[in-house]
């Protein structure tokens, strides 16, 4: 009974699949799939047959079955294996080569980890500039080696890495050193990210082009740096006495008490009391002891203490220098004999006089002076007055031999300074009061660096010339152990001057 029953059903199937094979004869259908009747079981009751007749699809009810295409039976039966995506990895600039590695050091004065942080920023600004990254790998690590063997704790190592990494990014910034950078043309350069913050412009010669200071040029750029009247009085030029002429007068000079004996002298250097006789020469021959450096300040732990500059001994301490016999300075005792200088169309001028101490005192020995080209225009050796008794030659450069043929004496030094400078005539010099007091020269026209660049602490604390030169310009002076050259000091305060000009009108653009 159920065989008939299922070949029956299948009859009918048949039936229906003919009739509706020609509305859908271009159509390929997805059909369930139907068990085979000689696998299904005979024991499939009378309900189950019903349902399965329900499920018959008659000619009405084809438009319900569901079209499919390849593509869809694909995309739902097929599986393709497909790559895995790795993200981009961006290369470093020295990504072929591995970076060096600091070694773990056992009690290091300097973490490790630091030194492997400034090691890869000396290497990032070194393959900047070298022809390869072997050399730049080479070349940080000497960096970073003198950095740490400079260094005695972890501070000091931080900011002597933080002075070499300013100097290799400075390295790198250099015209011709960075190689293989792209040329980027005029255009290129407006489009980009620097076009909302940066000026251009299409004409080549627009550029502001430096003004080269020599001449007049110089001489209209310092008169915004001349000393007033009341800053000549302040810092003890000598001014010209209404009372008398050929004098001069010092308004820093404190009154003085009368001496009780004319003939007791304080020494300058080592402030111990002497006699002279009626010559001006030391009664007895006594050994100066002194130091010729200053006193400086400089905090401790716990305090502050004071030392010599040269020696670095606390105050109160025997001098390390020892001369022949006490000397005073009387260049503010006699302010007679002094010159002024007078109107006429001359060109600034500098300056730099020398002196040795003679019986009188400090004398001058040597003056030199330069032009705005720092060309040597007058430099002469001059015959002191009295016996000289300390030639000062740490200070003046000058020695026993080059005054034994001199026979220019400063009356002669006046007569030509008077003919070159003229009283709108600029002198430039460090501390030019004391070089004017030597010369016995009334100037007013002055530009004393001593004052461009004043001490932090003020008056009467001044900065020393050597230290302006090494602080502003890098460089050192005053270094030969036989004495200051007077030309040297002169260059100086004018390469100063030009300096401070164009650092000025920076400011001011």
């Amino acid at each position: 009974m159920a065989q008939q029953q299922a070949a029956q059903l299948s009859a009918s199937a048949n039936t229906a699949s003919q009739n509706s094979s020609p509305t859908f004869s271009r159509e390929r259908k997805r059909i369930a799939h139907r068990p085979n009747p000689q696998i299904t079981s005979s024991k499939t009751s009378s309900s189950d047959t019903k349902q399965a007749a329900s499920r018959v699809l008659s000619p009405s009810q084809t438009p319900t079955v569901k079209a499919q295409t390849t593509a869809g039976i694909l995309s739902k039966t097929t599986s393709t294996a497909m790559v895995k995506r790795v993200a981009h990895t961006p290369t470093m600039k020295s990504s072929s080569l591995k970076r060096p590695i600091i070694p773990t050091e056992f009690g290091a004065k300097v973490p490790t980890n630091i030194r492997q942080r400034y090691l890869n920023t000396f290497i990032d600004e070194c393959v900047k500039f070298c022809p390869s990254e072997d050399f730049a790998f080479q070349m940080a690590l000497d960096e970073e080696k003198l950095v740490y063997e400079r260094s005695s704790s972890k501070n000091i190592y931080l900011n002597v890495a933080v002075n070499t990494l300013k100097k290799l990014r400075s390295k790198s910034k250099e015209p011709g050193l960075v190689a293989n950078k792209k040329a980027q043309s005029h255009e290129e350069v407006l489009g980009g990210r620097l076009a909302a913050t940066t000026s251009f412009t299409v004409n080549r010669m627009g550029k502001q082009q430096e003004e080269k200071l020599t001449g007049v040029a110089l001489y209209r750029k310092l008169k915004a740096y001349l000393m007033t009247e009341e800053q000549l009085q302040e810092h003890g030029y000598p001014r010209t006495n209404p009372e008398a002429v050929g004098k001069a007068v010092l308004y820093t000079l404190p009154e003085k008490k009368a001496p009780a004996d004319p003939f007791n002298k304080i020494c300058c250097r080592c402030g111990a009391e002497y006699k002279i006789n009626v010559n001006g020469s030391c009664v007895r021959k006594e050994e100066c002891s002194f130091h010729w450096g200053r006193l400086r300040r400089h905090k401790v732990a716990g305090g502050w203490e004071t030392n010599y500059n040269c020696c670095a001994a606390a105050v109160g301490s025997p001098g390390c220098q020892v001369a022949k016999q006490h000397v005073q300075d009387g260049r503010k005792e006699s302010l007679d004999g002094y010159v002024s200088t007078f109107s006429k169309p001359l060109p600034p001028g500098l300056q730099r006089p020398g002196g040795c101490y003679t019986k009188q005192g400090l004398e001058l020995t040597r003056v030199t002076v330069i032009d705005s080209d720092m060309k040597v225009i007058y430099d002469t050796f001059v015959k002191p007055e009295s016996k000289v008794v300390d030639y000062n030659t740490r200070f003046s450069g000058v020695t026993e031999e080059d005054l034994k043929s001199a026979t220019i004496t400063l009356r002669d030094v006046q007569a030509v300074l008077l003919s070159m400078f003229s009283a709108e005539s600029i002198l430039i010099g460090h501390s030019l009061e004391s070089d004017l007091l030597a010369l016995k020269l009334i100037h007013s026209s002055v530009v004393d660096t001593a004052i461009v660049f004043p001490h932090r602490l003020g008056l009467p604390y001044k900065r020393a010339l050597k230290n302006l030169m090494a602080d502003h310009l890098k460089r050192i002076i005053q270094d030969n152990v036989e004495g200051h050259d007077s030309s040297e000091d002169a260059s100086a305060c004018m390469e100063l001057m030009i300096w401070k000009i164009k650092e000025d009108a920076k400011v001011k653009r």
